[in-house]
């Protein structure tokens, strides 16, 4: 209990003389606005969703501005980020507010967890720093904190590790100021207590941490399962005709639905130019054997939570329209600015 006691002392002296990182969110009392920059968090490093929160607060500056936005605006302020279902997940959520709770965010963190898209983490993010409840957070930073100070070697990403490091974390929160202890044990994982190179020397907490002592530091954290990766291989061929381009919208249940995408032909592995030519030559993807190739892009790939998506782009005129299966639009390269595009789309268009 002692060391218990300690660790929160120092680490609120820490934050009140040494804290300076700065962050457009950090001290917000809005729960919307708190919300928002959570859900950018999840998946996202800080320094590139600063941007996007600015822009997307800009845009949408609370919840009924976000609720009566289409969901092509709210997706283009998203592209880039990934992981699409946080955006759907935030536009039900906005409108469920708007139709059901008359615009007015919930109180209760009960109802906040409630909210799709919205688990124990960020209810308590939201609960702590807007309405000052005593709920300790768990993100990565603190699941590495916890562990190298007190030498937990529990994996964390067990169900019993979970329900260790929870108990542990409400333990040790300042239930006077729940928001600001948050903060600090958040901020202290990025500056001091980082994955990598560590500032073990410059730390307060050094002379109690057991990790530091019993030379655990690189160890600490222990994760127990690995991310099986699944390989799939896209051919997209961008497709122009009198200045115009073949899009469509992805409505499948599958990694970026809601997303606009070219016409896409998946296989086993990927295709050569020549399979491609021999492909095209025959008809079997447009209808028509006269078309030219003006472009064939660098292997682009991206990494997903659990596929490596692995593709070329095969830019391709047309001197007549064809007819393409149901879903497919011709829209003009203004208009294409426009439309949100998957990550692996958009570093084809930004080259």
């Amino acid at each position: 209990m002692k060391n218990k006691k300690l660790f929160t002392e120092i680490l609120l002296s820490w934050n009140r003389t040494e804290n300076k990182r700065e962050m457009p969110w950090k001290g917000e009392k809005d729960p919307y606005k708190i919300w928002i920059s959570e859900i950018i968090l999840q998946q996202t490093r800080v320094s590139q969703g600063m941007n996007y929160y600015n822009k997307f607060i800009k845009s949408f500056p609370d919840v009924q501005s976000l609720a009566h936005a289409t969901e092509q605006k709210v997706f283009k302020h998203w592209e880039g980020l990934g992981y699409y279902s946080r955006c759907r997940n935030i536009i039900a959520s906005a409108k469920f507010i708007t139709a059901k709770l008359k615009g007015k965010f919930p109180e209760k963190y009960e109802d906040i967890l409630a909210l799709k898209g919205i688990g124990n983490y960020t209810a308590s993010a939201i609960s702590s720093f807007a309405y000052n409840q005593p709920y300790a957070v768990l993100d990565g930073n603190v699941f590495r904190v916890l562990s190298r100070f007190f030498g937990k070697e529990i994996p964390i990403d067990t169900t019993e590790g979970k329900k260790i490091y929870s108990l542990l974390a409400n333990e040790l929160l300042d239930k006077e100021t729940p928001g600001i202890y948050n903060q600090a044990i958040m901020d202290f994982g990025a500056i001091v207590c980082k994955p990598f190179q560590p500032l073990c020397e410059e730390c307060p907490l050094q002379t109690a941490c057991i990790a530091f002592r019993k030379k655990k530091v690189t160890i600490l954290p222990i994760k127990k399962k690995s991310i099986e990766r699944r390989e799939r291989f896209f051919t997209y061929l961008v497709v122009e005709y009198n200045n115009s381009f073949y899009v469509k919208k992805r409505i499948a249940k599958d990694i970026w639905q809601g997303l606009y995408e070219f016409i896409l032909v998946e296989s086993k592995q990927l295709l050569t130019e020549m399979q491609l030519r021999e492909m095209l030559g025959s008809g079997k993807l447009l209808g028509i054997d006269d078309f030219t190739i003006t472009h064939i892009s660098k292997t682009l790939s991206q990494k997903l939570t659990h596929q490596i998506i692995t593709g070329k782009f095969f830019h391709i005129c047309l001197a007549n329209p064809v007819k393409i299966e149901d879903g497919f639009i011709l829209v003009s390269k203004e208009q294409i600015d426009l439309l949100p595009f998957p990550k692996f789309i958009t570093l084809y268009l930004k080259d």
